[in-house]
Formats: structure tokens, sequence, C-alpha cells
């Protein structure tokens, strides 16, 4: 995914679906500068992970 992308998906009030890893996951910040995204699953809100935002997929 590209970065303007994931920024405007974490700003969004509107639940996008995307995936990391084949996995439905929520985005809940963007660190441009970085290159980094935190997020969690759908199945696992308390479980937050920092993943490169190219990781990431918009279905």
């Amino acid at each position: 995914m590209e970065m303007q992308r994931a920024q405007e998906i974490a700003s969004s009030p509107v639940m996008a679906n995307v995936t990391c890893n084949g996995e439905n996951v929520y985005i809940e910040h963007v660190d441009q500068q970085k290159g980094l995204a935190t997020i969690h699953s759908l199945n696992n809100p308390n479980q937050k992970q920092s993943v490169s935002v190219t990781s990431l997929n918009e279905q």
C-alpha cells in the first residue's frame, strides 16, 4: 500500500478492508517518516504491532 493511502484510511471514520499477511487489520496510526503503520487484528484488538506500510493491502 502507498503511504498516502494508508494515512487516508487511518484518518477516515469509514472502516476500510485492509489485510496484512492475509489477516484483516485496522490501521490505528501511520508514521510517514519511518514508513510504519500501527495496526491491530480485527480478531485481536488488544495486540498492536508496527508493520511496514508496504505490507498492507486494501481489498
